[in-house]
């Protein structure tokens, strides 16, 4: 009787446990695995306006193959992260470092470098759009200051890539940073006062008991940012007119997968561009995975 009732209350606690979960798994189908696997299935057909479609096999992979604009954008994203990851990682773990030693307004500085994380992506990029306006924006009147000219910002070729980066890093370092701080935190005091009684200067520090025992957290902020630069796309949306000489050189593979989609209808080739994007997230992360084992410590 006893081990009939020991598997009634297990059946019963396995009920709840399941019901608990039911609506995230639920939420997860919904928003995250029918979307996957409903690109997946409209990349094999020439999907247009109205969602009506036709059959293409494929046909939009062969065309994404010989497309350069898709090759340039890709390119671009690429760029992109080359700019972005190493500038946001480092600055990122430079602030933590600053933000951990005691000095006064400590906190208002870990706020004020926090905001950017917690505002609008569509309000930072126009903030952003009217510094690097051309005709009157403020940039170019700190530039005059100092006897440079003027220049048109988001519509140079080479200088509109960089401006997009610049504002990513921007917005990018504060949630770092933070993640960062905590695992600097975490570091027990001793390691350092040994150090210090070895007569270990702050440089030597922060490298041989810093940098070690935070490379969990620094492995995670890396591949984070990797993956949300790959994605890119908010930001040049909103800095870069729809008909800017630089919209070429500065749009990034979801910007054009977007620009397939919704401007040109070519939804099934649009999936086919996600397909190509999602198979090399998906490759570079289990790069990093099976990297990781030789730098990360975890001990």
């Amino acid at each position: 009787m006893r081990k009939k009732g020991h598997n009634t209350q297990k059946r019963k606690d396995m009920a709840w446990g399941y019901g608990m979960i039911l609506p995230l798994f639920l939420g997860l189908a919904v928003f995250y695995f029918y979307p996957v696997v409903k690109v997946i299935y409209d990349s094999f057909f020439n999907v247009g306006a109205f969602d009506k479609r036709t059959f293409a096999g494929l046909e939009n992979y062969k065309n994404m193959i010989a497309d350069a604009a898709m090759w340039k954008s890709l390119g671009n994203t690429f760029l992109y992260v080359a700019l972005i990851v190493p500038f946001t990682v480092i600055l990122a773990l430079i602030l933590a470092e600053l933000l951990n030693q005691k000095m006064k307004g400590r906190d208002v500085f870990r706020v004020i470098y926090f905001i950017p994380t917690v505002t609008m992506t569509v309000a930072i990029a126009m903030m952003w759009r009217w510094i690097f306006n051309g005709d009157f924006g403020i940039l170019n009147h700190i530039v005059g200051w100092f006897g440079g000219s003027s220049h048109y910002w988001l519509s140079e070729k080479p200088i509109a890539l960089i401006c997009v980066g610049v504002v990513s890093v921007w917005m990018g370092v504060g949630l770092n940073m933070i993640i960062l701080l905590a695992g600097i935190q975490g570091i027990s005091a001793s390691y350092y006062e040994a150090a210090k009684i070895d007569g270990a200067s702050p440089v030597r520090r922060f490298f041989s008991i810093t940098v070690p025992l935070i490379t969990p957290s620094l492995f995670f902020v890396l591949t984070t940012t990797l993956i949300s630069t790959l994605q890119i796309f908010d930001v040049i949306y909103m800095m870069i007119a729809p008909k800017s000489t630089a919209l070429v050189d500065t749009q990034s593979v979801v910007m054009y997968f977007f620009r397939n989609a919704f401007e040109y209808s070519k939804k099934g080739y649009a999936s086919a561009i996600a397909v190509l994007l999602f198979v090399i997230i998906m490759a570079i992360t289990a790069l990093q995975m099976k990297l990781q084992r030789k730098w990360v410590n975890y001990d």
